[in-house]
């Protein structure tokens, strides 16, 4: 078997395959494409996969394109849907694009002289001059709308299946649309192998057999499953239905680090192989150390900070890593007042706050800033109890009764974080 199927089979990236593809991998350095849509100005973690079989392909030796879909973009893809989705004007579509482009060549190796360095592609680069009379002509001829028809994503749309009302002739055209694509990197850039998620099956074949039928060539296809959670619920979002997305300014790297870190232990034994280049031999040893002390979580922390690094770079990791200590407590009040206000804010996400003056919060007695001053606890008496009680932290520390803040509390130089117990918190915000 070849080497690089042989890979995604035992990371569990595997789905299908066209007859020949192990050949054609065996006989030669081939060139292969996976398309990316430019549906907002980053990708997020869903592109993760595709991204990371194109980094395994050019590393067993065979050269990877990346097609950002400029134009494909414009209609968008039925595969998976259940609506049309919104079309985009053409100068956020090319915003889009080159967003994606930037992105995409942090992933992927495009310097050098290597004959399989990677390359960037826009289908909007060969579409926009192709008239809809040249195509229909051209291309439309060499597929029946029987064959079409039979597709999976188009079957769906049709058969009314969760209360979907058809398809536009828009969508309709989109396999077609990415056939050509297909087509033209076959002819123009050598391209043998289009791969893609499972639900692209319809769309790949519909490109081998354009290629056959318009060029009488031999083209491939290979999908990688689609990726859900353990339980079956969709990867990728937050509990709110929110992405997590590759651009920082987007999803903090603190944010991206906890969501991996937060796996169930069944999902980070299986994201370990899909999101990770650790060899097979190093992951089966984190597995099984994993499992004689699965409270230590080893295996989480391993997967966030190799999927960190590879997105956001080690230093990112290492702030996420430090943010990460001061949430759960394995740290000092010195590195909670080194934390610029961004970063503070993304670790204490959605805790209660008050602004107070900061001249009332610098030297005020710690019960009425506990009580009155900022509202935290209801009354001088409970603030009294709990700091008898040895209950209250000011800035991850226990304090006592006589407890005065000053200057060098302040983290970022306007805040404090009140903590009553473990788990609850309270930030004042020091204004002038």
């Amino acid at each position: 078997m070849n080497a690089f199927i042989e890979e995604l089979k035992w990371r569990g990236l595997y789905a299908d395959m066209m007859p020949g593809t192990d050949e054609q991998l065996n006989k030669e350095m081939t060139t292969a494409y996976i398309g990316f849509d430019p549906t907002a100005d980053s990708l997020h973690i869903g592109s993760l996969i595709p991204i990371k079989v194109l980094a395994h392909y050019q590393q067993h030796g065979h050269k990877p394109i990346a097609l950002v879909g400029g134009a494909t973009g414009m209609i968008g893809d039925p595969s998976g849907k259940s609506s049309e989705r919104n079309l985009l004007d053409e100068a956020t579509l090319n915003h889009y694009v080159d967003c994606i482009k930037g992105q995409l060549s942090r992933f992927l190796n495009f310097e050098g002289n290597e004959p399989n360095k990677a390359e960037l592609v826009n289908n909007y680069d060969w579409m926009k001059t192709f008239t809809f009379l040249d195509f229909v002509r051209d291309i439309g001829k060499h597929l029946t709308v029987n064959y079409m028809m039979a597709k999976d994503s188009v079957k769906k749309r049709f058969s009314g299946e969760a209360g979907v009302d058809g398809m536009s002739f828009t969508e309709f055209t989109y396999q077609l649309l990415q056939g050509y694509d297909f087509l033209h990197l076959y002819q123009n850039n050598g391209v043998k192998l289009q791969m893609g998620g499972s639900d692209q099956w319809g769309n790949i074949t519909t490109g081998t057999e354009l290629i056959r039928r318009k060029a009488q060539g031999e083209a491939f296809a290979l999908t990688v499953p689609l990726i859900t959670k353990a339980d079956g619920s969709k990867f990728g979002k937050s509990e709110a239905g929110e992405n997590y997305w590759l651009d920082a300014k987007r999803t903090s790297p603190y944010k991206f680090y906890q969501f991996w870190l937060n796996a169930t232990d069944v999902d980070a034994e299986r994201f370990i192989k899909f999101y990770t280049f650790l060899p097979k031999e190093e992951i089966e040893a984190l597995i099984e150390e994993h499992k004689t002390a699965p409270h230590e979580r080893k295996l989480q922390k391993k997967l966030a900070e190799e999927v960190t690094v590879w997105v956001h770079g080690k230093e990112e990791y290492e702030k996420a890593l430090k943010a990460s200590e001061i949430l759960f407590g394995r740290s000092t009040a010195e590195d909670l007042v080194s934390l610029d206000e961004e970063l503070f804010l993304q670790i204490f996400d959605g805790v209660p706050q008050a602004e107070v003056s900061k001249s009332e919060v610098l030297g005020s007695n710690i019960v009425d800033l506990l009580s009155e001053k900022s509202g935290f606890l209801k009354s001088k008496g409970e603030a009294k109890r709990e700091l008898q009680g040895n209950s209250i932290s000011v800035n991850k520390e226990k304090v006592k009764d006589d407890f005065i803040a000053t200057e060098k509390d302040l983290i970022d130089g306007k805040f404090l974080l009140l903590q009553k117990g473990k788990k609850q918190y309270f930030i004042v915000k020091a204004v002038d």
